[in-house]
């Protein structure tokens, strides 16, 4: 069964690994800083996969490491990801997976403040009280249901507006250049 937010079902979050039952742990903090860990260029790739499993499983598992990372990538993309583009994975050989092919418009490391202030404003949820708390998926309905005009959606817009064309659009061309380079992501160049 595909993992998705459903108002009909309860979440699932056991994950069964020959004949095995885990509880993952899918708060919203904990698979941010996962994802943050499988960005980290320090970190080896067979480290990414022995700290992922933890981080979701609070378990060690007594396998070689080609069975972990295929157990990770499979935890990863399925419950994790559900079929979304993916951050920057790995593979055992280093490989990325999958490849990134669209433009990344946020950064939930980045755009930490933006995010949390926009629950604030939105949902008045204090998202650092909800730590170890909220559910990744009920995280992820909240952020894309926020309203447009929150900070959050506000700067989403700036990096994605497309430039103005024709004679005298000039003087608001620049201004929105200068908004799309203040709030530019670190890792992205234009």
């Amino acid at each position: 069964m595909k993992r998705v937010l459903s108002l009909a079902y309860p979440i699932d979050d056991t994950v069964e690994i020959n004949g095995e039952k885990y509880e993952l742990d899918m708060s919203f903090d904990n698979v941010i800083r996962l994802i943050d860990m499988l960005n980290d260029d320090e970190l080896d790739d067979i480290t990414k996969i022995e700290i992922g499993l933890y981080m979701l499983l609070s378990v060690e598992l007594d396998y070689d490491i080609e069975k972990k990372a295929k157990i990770f990538k499979e935890i990863f993309e399925k419950v994790i990801l559900e079929g979304e583009k993916a951050e920057p994975a790995l593979d055992i050989q280093g490989n990325p997976m999958p490849e990134k092919k669209e433009k990344v418009i946020y950064s939930l490391k980045e755009d930490a403040e933006y995010i949390y202030a926009s629950f604030m404003q939105d949902y008045g949820i204090d998202l650092i009280e909800e730590q170890g708390k909220l559910h990744w998926y009920k995280f992820k309905a909240l952020l894309s249901g926020l309203r447009n005009d929150t900070h959050f959606k506000e700067i989403l817009n700036i990096r994605t507006m497309e430039l103005p064309k024709g004679k005298g659009m000039e003087k608001e061309r620049r201004r929105i250049m200068e908004l799309k380079e203040i709030y530019k992501l670190k890792d992205q160049s234009d």
